[in-house]
């Protein structure tokens, strides 16, 4: 384990100090995924819909029937922040459950985790529509500025 020496600036030994403890970590984390989070959201919200229907012979899914939307969104959330062996704060913005619709292969409902992963990479059934990579990609200056935002208030608050 690194060791660092400060001298003569006891402010900025303060700050290090609050952010040594794991929980100030997690808050960050958990900041900067809230906004990753609503645009995933909205992104899903706005897939193009089509009907749950028996396909024909070559006909894929272009959108999501509503149905599976609402479970994917009724699923979806941020896990809780810990920290790993290296000492990294992390957390998840993902699906968890299963949906609406069981098959013969999934009684309980097709996963939505799987369900989410065909919309976005595609599937042979189902056109690729992606919407979690783009969401991440457009929200990580928000992520960002979120977590330096909450560094902020940590280190405002004595």
């Amino acid at each position: 384990m690194a060791n660092t020496e400060i001298f003569g600036d006891d402010e900025l030994e303060l700050q290090l100090a609050k952010l040594a403890k794991p929980e100030m970590a997690k808050r960050i984390v958990k900041a900067g995924a809230q906004p990753v989070a609503d645009e995933m959201r909205k992104r899903l919200r706005n897939l193009p819909e089509d009907k749950f229907r028996r396909l024909g012979k070559d006909e894929i899914f272009v959108g999501v029937p509503d149905k599976q939307k609402k479970d994917l969104l009724d699923s979806m959330g941020i896990a809780p922040a810990d920290i790993d062996r290296n000492g990294n704060a992390n957390t998840k913005v993902g699906f968890h459950g299963y949906g609406s619709y069981p098959t013969k292969k999934y009684p309980k409902g097709v996963p939505n985790q799987l369900l989410a992963r065909a919309i976005e990479s595609g599937s042979s059934v189902r056109k690729k529509t992606p919407f979690i990579r783009p969401a991440i990609n457009h929200s990580k200056e928000k992520s960002v500025e979120a977590m330096q935002n909450e560094y902020n208030q940590i280190i405002e608050e004595g």
